[in-house]
């Protein structure tokens, strides 16, 4: 008598407890990628590939981040203090720490974009649709800050007659003529994209706060792989 195997396909089924945080994984799909990975059926909103494990970036993706969190962080600290300090030495060389710092992160934001176009991140840790949409604009509005700010101020240090020189090595090219009018203008789009910047990244830093200690999910050992229960997964 010839025996008839089940069909793989068919051997699949969907259990309950598979539907947790609304995303729906098969027993097959489980049992093919040890658990990592959790796949919703057709035709259910957000049923794209999410990391339940939260798998790492790269160490050199995580090193660019951390990198430019700092920058960003120091030069808007350094940004705000420098203000009142009243016209001196001491306050040009603030204004020149200030442009390099705002150049490096330029230089930072530029090498991530590259290194993100021959590595893939991660897939999503599983979240509500809203919070990933929301994740992903901001996300892309910081990236545009990194590359507008930097440009804003070397544009307002044109029009200004000061020209810039990076590290006080690299003399870069003035983008505009001196004029008093546009650097007026420029000074305070310059400073609203600055405090657009502050507020996208208090939300970003909270989000991965809440993440970690009400969620308690694997968003920010992503970043910071010695947080996750299990480190050996951190990506090479």
């Amino acid at each position: 008598m010839v025996m008839m195997r089940e069909s793989p396909i068919r051997s699949a089924r969907w259990t309950k407890s598979d539907y947790s945080d609304g995303i729906v994984t098969s027993r097959a799909e489980l049992t093919a990628r040890g658990g990592a990975h959790k796949v919703g059926p057709p035709g259910k909103r957000g049923s794209g590939m999410t990391d339940s494990t939260g798998g790492s970036y790269t160490r050199t993706a995580i090193a660019l981040h951390w990198l430019a969190a700092v920058l960003i962080v120091c030069n808007l600290a350094l940004g705000i203090s420098m203000i009142n300090v009243p016209l001196s030495p001491q306050k040009l060389r603030l204004y020149n720490w200030h442009k390099w710092i705002g150049i490096t992160v330029f230089l930072t934001a530029t090498v991530r974009i590259l290194w993100r176009l021959g590595h893939r991140a991660p897939p999503p840790v599983a979240m509500p649709d809203w919070q990933r949409r929301a994740t992903s604009v901001t996300h892309a509005a910081l990236y545009v800050l990194m590359f507008a700010i930097p440009l804003s101020g070397w544009i307002y240090s044109s029009a200004t007659g000061v020209s810039v020189v990076y590290l006080g090595l690299v003399p870069l090219p003035d983008l505009v003529p001196k004029d008093k009018t546009l650097a007026a203008v420029l000074a305070a789009v310059h400073a609203t994209l600055n405090f657009t910047l502050f507020m996208l990244v208090f939300v970003h830093a909270w989000a991965a706060l809440r993440h970690q200690f009400v969620d308690r999910d694997e968003t920010l050992p992503r970043m910071l792989p010695f947080l996750r229960r299990n480190p050996a997964k951190a990506a090479r």
